[in-house]
């Protein structure tokens, strides 16, 4: 039996692959530390899940409208204007099942066949695959450590061609968590005006993960003008560790809104009815339950980072939000490689290394299109981080 085309131009998921091998040998008996997962160790906050309940005690159980309650749409507008500064009407909402779902839905409905996607790496593992599903062809800019993980202007501006229908923006970034300024949104924004036909996506689903404390900006605080193009593309997912409650949801212009509705549609029609009732305790709720996550965040990260500097052949940049660090160990590579304890001179290599000899599971960076890098996820207890960098550093060095 032949598969279509299509499903055999992608693959899974590498962060799932990484965090299901790792539990695999846990299971067998080892003593995994798993840096892969990219979801929030903490607990959803109290206040939500007690609005999950009441809901289904009151029987908020039935299908609700394709693009999400009413409720919850003026709940997601509201945010956008109290904490973004930008107006949307509720017909300019759709609410989704994860943020993952927004970007699908944005694609299947924007993208034709050999139109091309504008996506930075390192890049978020899904948007190459999601592009491919609809046909579309995806184009890279690297952007390394060199450059802190961000695109320039000339970059962009070389990679536009006719086909050229979407740009993706992710900031703060999975994996580098590099943010952009508001002058280098604003610089990238230039380039974009000169062309019409583009549609941009700006991925903000780490909003709220800000290592940095200064204040987060998107596309549209750069360039109000792009609001006709721009679709804003969030969830509460990290948030307020909501990662299984698959909730995400996007805004932008009312056409492309509309058309994001009905492939929905089409797929899984509307999120669950018990998890939206729990968004709309998230963003209409206290938003005190971010900061003690966010501080723990902060805590790791500076640990984190110092401990890798501090590994011969291994350099870190310090992230501006997300809860990742993303290090080039290229040398640490070649050097593993030179005293035949890798097989192969590349990051795959390192991380099955590093999965086998120090019992630590990080995603390889090739699978973010960035070869030399690996990812670690500060996303766990202080108590696994000190294990699993002081095994990395023992084996490493």
């Amino acid at each position: 039996m032949e598969l279509s085309h299509r499903v055999q131009a992608i693959k899974p998921s590498p962060t799932l692959a990484v965090t299901s091998r790792a539990a695999r040998l846990k299971s067998e008996g080892h003593d995994i530390i798993s840096l892969g997962a990219g979801e929030p160790d903490f607990d959803t906050p109290a206040h939500i899940k007690q609005a999950a309940i009441e809901g289904i005690n009151k029987g908020y159980t039935k299908y609700t409208d394709v693009g999400g309650t009413p409720t919850l749409k003026k709940a997601v507008a509201h945010k956008f204007k109290r904490e973004n500064g930008i107006q949307y009407q509720t017909r300019q909402i759709l609410v989704s099942c994860g943020g993952k779902q927004s970007f699908f839905n944005l694609v299947q409905a924007l993208i034709n066949p050999g139109d091309e996607i504008i996506i930075p790496a390192p890049y978020w593992v899904s948007y190459p695959d999601i592009v491919i599903l609809a046909g579309g062809t995806p184009v890279f800019i690297d952007a390394g450590i060199n450059q802190g993980f961000k695109i320039t202007p000339e970059q962009l501006e070389m990679s536009i061609t006719p086909r050229t229908r979407l740009v993706v923006i992710n900031s703060p970034g999975n994996p580098s968590g590099a943010v952009y300024t508001i002058e280098e949104l604003a610089a990238l924004g230039k380039i974009i005006a000169r062309h019409p036909n583009i549609v941009i996506a700006s991925d903000d689903m780490y909003e709220h993960v800000n290592l940095s404390g200064k204040p987060f900006v998107n596309i549209l605080n750069a360039c109000p003008d792009l609001y006709d193009r721009t679709l804003l593309l969030n969830g509460v997912s990290k948030a307020y560790a909501m990662t299984g409650w698959r909730i995400g949801y996007a805004a932008g212009p009312e056409k492309i809104i509309t058309a994001m509705t009905n492939v929905q549609s089409q797929s899984t029609s509307n999120p669950s009815s018990i998890s939206q009732v729990a968004a709309l305790a998230a963003l209409e709720g206290s938003q005190d339950c971010i900061t003690p996550m966010v501080k723990a965040f902060r805590q790791r990260h500076e640990f984190v980072v110092n401990a890798l500097n501090a590994i011969k052949g291994v350099q870190c940049l310090k992230s501006g939000g997300a809860f990742y660090a993303f290090p080039h160990v290229q040398e640490a590579i070649q050097q593993l490689h030179k005293t035949n304890q890798l097989s192969r001179a590349d990051d795959i290599a390192l991380s099955e290394f590093l999965l086998e000899k120090a019992e630590v599971a990080v995603v390889p960076g090739s699978a973010f299109g960035m070869e030399g890098y690996i990812r670690l996820s500060f996303a766990t207890s202080m108590n696994n981080l000190e294990k699993a960098l002081a095994r990395i550093t023992q084996i490493l060095s």
